[in-house]
């Protein structure tokens, strides 16, 4: 999860997380690269304001200056289409959990080993233990096993709301009337904190979302 202070993006605790993270610091390398050279280029330009005074067409500098952005554009869009491709590819779950976005709690159901359906609230200040996160504890946590393919099936029930747990580098809209799917592998064991990211009304900033990776024995002795 975040720290105070915290500039860079959360530990990614999935393989997609971490290629989200290597994607951010490609695009970003780029990007720092080009405000360097337009600097440089300013710098160079504006002290002399008679600097290609009489320059009124360049062939050359035309091609350069359109092809160039060109590859730049290039250069960026392949790893992300890639990502892209990544992101929906759904192999063989393991596990199903569908997650339903109420007004203003999330319910969660395991279909594929028994008919397992629970509600999670916000757990409200007065009633925090020491060391529990304000806005972020719930009364009932998701339990998923560790290093195994999960598919997450995302709705709602009154308006649309978004399911995210920025660790996982998951984001999933819960629409009504509609079933969106993703899937994710959490390859170490912890709790990780996420937030409804759809502002869905007077209460949106109170719907935690709280997962509990575990080992595959703690996850079936919490079923039965």
């Amino acid at each position: 999860m975040s720290f105070w202070s915290n500039l860079g993006l959360q530990n990614s605790v999935s393989p997609l997380m971490e290629q989200l993270t290597f994607f951010h610091d490609h695009a970003m390398i780029v990007l720092i690269t080009i405000t360097f050279f337009v600097g440089y280029l300013l710098l160079n330009t504006l002290p002399n304001r008679l600097t290609y005074r009489l320059l009124l067409e360049s062939q050359t500098i035309e091609v350069i200056w359109t092809a160039l952005p060109a590859l730049i554009l290039i250069f960026i869009a392949l790893p992300s289409l890639r990502l892209l491709y990544l992101l929906d590819e759904v192999n063989q779950p393991s596990v199903t959990l569908k997650a339903t976005g109420h007004q203003w709690y999330w319910s969660y159901e395991y279909s594929d080993f028994s008919d397992t359906e629970f509600d999670s609230y916000m757990t409200p200040t007065p009633n925090l233990s020491p060391g529990d996160f304000r806005l972020l504890e719930v009364d009932n946590r998701v339990t998923l096993p560790q290093s195994f393919q999960i598919r997450l099936l995302v709705t709602a029930s009154d308006v649309i709301h978004s399911w995210t747990v920025p660790s996982l580098g998951v984001k999933a809209d819960a629409v009504p009337g509609r079933l969106n799917q993703i899937s994710f592998i959490m390859k170490r064991p912890g709790i990780f904190y996420g937030q409804c990211s759809e502002i869905c009304g007077a209460n949106h900033s109170f719907m935690p979302i709280v997962m509990e990776s575990v080992p595959l024995q703690h996850f079936t002795s919490n079923l039965v």
